[in-house]
């Protein structure tokens, strides 16, 4: 394992993708048990900085200004200038692209991990070699960074973990008049990968209704591109649920999650999100594959049926049905979430 010398100061370049943020917390987690004297600071995108403020082990987050595919190298510069002055001792480089080690390199941070990637010779002195099928989730690929051995990663591995400040979580069930008393369950019906990773709507819709048979409300979040799908449940449900889709923050979310007797979820950042939270959630993989991005949580069941051309990692279904999630049933799905409810609704 490699443990460097002397460490007070940590900065994390944080991934692209809101599930991946939640995946990097395990890495996090070890560092802060590995250099306990040392604060641990998270370049992110204002997009995921709300995560990494629920992480207790983080320090500051610095705002990563750059959109995906931008290079703007001077500004890069300007940024690198002012990280420099923060004189971090290690600086571990989640992505793998080019560009996301630029700024480490011209700050100067003396020790900068990261997997070769985009051929980052030089960049990088201390280079991994990324080994998919020796390592194939990507939470254990993180923690590699910090020079776990193949045999004692597992072992090692914390499980992300966020936490909600029970007044937090009030002010919101405030704010959008949600009847603490009443048990609900949160749809999740948003995918930014692409249409390939998304349960159809229609089940959505058709879960809500059922779900209020049962004397279950639902709360459907999302971001704004999920707005019109989110509109459209409302609809074909006949409002059997609550549309919140592109009307809260991701702390607002987070809240609402964490009080959900259960989440229903495609593959997404909300399911890692539940997880990391450890609410129960039912967990519906397509195009993907929970052998590379599962929720890593004891209360998550996944529902996926393997097909032959699944998974395809393809943002759209390339045969044009998207069967691996049309025909996991309503009816299938409604079994895992009263089973999973019943367990949970007096607690």
């Amino acid at each position: 394992m490699t443990h460097f010398k002397n460490v007070n100061r940590i900065l994390i370049i944080a991934p692209s993708w809101l599930g991946d943020a939640v995946m990097s917390h395990s890495l996090i987690r070890h560092l802060s048990r590995e250099y306990q004297a040392a604060s641990i600071d998270v370049f992110a995108s204002k997009a995921l900085q709300p995560i990494y403020k629920q992480m207790l082990e983080t320090n500051e987050i610095i705002n990563n200004p750059f959109g995906h595919g931008q290079l703007r190298l001077r500004d890069r510069w300007r940024t690198a200038q002012t990280i420099k002055s923060n004189r971090y001792d290690v600086v571990y480089i989640l992505p793998n692209s080019i560009k996301s080690a630029l700024v480490p390199f011209l700050s100067d941070i003396p020790h900068r991990v990261g997997y070769t990637g985009e051929s980052r010779f030089g960049l990088l002195n201390h280079r991994r070699t990324l080994n998919k099928i020796q390592h194939p989730l990507l939470v254990d690929q993180y923690l590699q960074l910090a020079g776990e051995t193949q045999s004692d990663g597992l072992a090692l591995r914390e499980n992300p973990k966020l936490r909600v400040n029970k007044e937090d979580f009030e002010r919101t069930l405030r704010k959008f008049n949600i009847n603490a008393e009443i048990p609900y369950v949160c749809l999740c019906p948003g995918a930014e990968y692409g249409p390939a990773k998304r349960w159809p709507k229609e089940h959505f819709a058709a879960l809500a209704q059922k779900l209020r048979t049962h004397h279950l409300s639902s709360v459907t979040l999302g971001s704004n591109p999920d707005v019109d799908i989110g509109a459209a449940i409302h609809q074909l449900s006949h409002e059997s649920t609550e549309n919140l889709t592109g009307m809260t923050t991701l702390e607002e979310a987070v809240h609402l999650v964490s009080g959900a007797k259960c989440v229903i979820t495609n593959d997404s950042g909300l399911m890692h999100i539940a997880a990391a939270l450890n609410t129960p959630l039912v967990a519906l993989f397509g195009s993907s594959s929970p052998t590379y991005t599962p929720p890593l949580s004891d209360n998550a069941k996944i529902l996926t049926l393997s097909l032959g051309c699944s998974p395809c990692f393809q943002r759209t279904c390339p045969l044009g049905h998207t069967k691996c999630l049309t025909e996991i049933t309503t009816d299938s799905v409604l079994t895992e979430v009263l089973a999973v409810v019943g367990k949970n609704i007096n607690q």
